[in-house]
């Protein structure tokens, strides 16, 4: 029993008028709440669409197992969905486009330009998922400039992995729709240079890597996307896909966080499920 619980039984106990020294703690102890599994929320500019939204997301996933983060914007629609929002996932590779976002920032911070090498690093990095170049520039920057892009975004819910360990930094879907708001619209923090080029690597990824939020998405959009995937002992496979589709009278974009698959492909599968619901409502 905690010092605090026994403390505030033993005040209701003597304040009951049991015998003075005597101490018999009656009280039973209190049931805990059920947790709360949590639901998707829309809202929307549009109507019916959050509604159509929330039933259709939930219906992707009512048969699927693993643990899901979902985050949603639309520029157009304003229409915004959300589930786990804040729940903290391994980034696994997709910490891959803070980075290069870190760099750019950096850089332009210092009114400079990339040199050929960090160019070279930040096209491997994005369109290959290179890892030997994600970890040149994760130690090029530090944690200091990683840390201070991180505040000028607003991203408060991720924390870099330590050790040079860039895979296990804790993200959420809530910073990763922040992110990618900064990516896809005019800001103080990212110069248009800089998130055009980041835009136009994500929209060069090989590929055999451009599954998960791309499926089903109109013809007529430009799609950019970065995925991660890593599997641990605990939580098994993490598969995760940030994407941003734009053109013919869209703007929006999505972030899909899992963990807890039993593969890579039932990760991707989870995935590319809510993305098809979601192409197909705001399409």
């Amino acid at each position: 029993m905690t010092q605090s619980l026994w403390t505030s039984r033993r005040a209701r106990v003597v304040a009951v008028g049991v015998g003075a020294g005597l101490l018999i703690p009656v009280l039973a102890a209190a049931t805990p709440a059920a947790a709360a599994t949590p639901t998707v929320s829309c809202t929307s500019a549009k109507a019916g669409l959050a509604a159509k939204l929330k039933k259709d997301i939930t219906a992707a996933l009512a048969t699927r197992k693993g643990t899901v983060a979902v985050g949603l914007y639309d520029r157009t629609t304003k229409t915004t969905c959300t589930l786990r929002a804040t729940s903290a996932y391994d980034s696994a590779s997709t910490v891959k486009v803070t980075v290069l976002a870190t760099l750019l920032w950096d850089a332009k911070k210092h009114n400079r330009t990339l040199t050929t090498r960090e160019s070279t690093l930040a096209k491997a990095m994005i369109t290959k998922s290179d890892n030997d170049a994600t970890s040149t520039l994760w130690k090029q920057l530090g944690l200091t400039k990683i840390k201070g892009f991180l505040a000028a975004a607003g991203m408060t819910q991720t924390k870099p992995g330590a050790n040079n360990y860039w895979g296990l930094t804790q993200e959420t879907v809530t910073d990763e729709q922040k992110l990618l708001k900064l990516v896809t619209a005019k800001n103080t923090v990212l110069s248009d240079n800089s998130r055009a080029y980041i835009l136009k690597l994500m929209n060069q990824v090989i590929s055999s890597q451009r599954w998960g939020t791309p499926s089903g998405a109109p013809s007529g959009v430009t799609v950019h996307v970065k995925n991660g995937w890593l599997q641990r002992s605990t939580h098994g496979w993490r598969v995760h896909s940030l994407g941003t589709f734009n053109g013919g009278g869209h703007d929006y974009m999505m972030s899909v966080l899992t963990q807890d698959n039993s593969t890579m492909s039932y990760g991707i599968t989870t995935i590319q499920g809510v993305a098809k619901a979601i192409h197909k409502d705001l399409a």
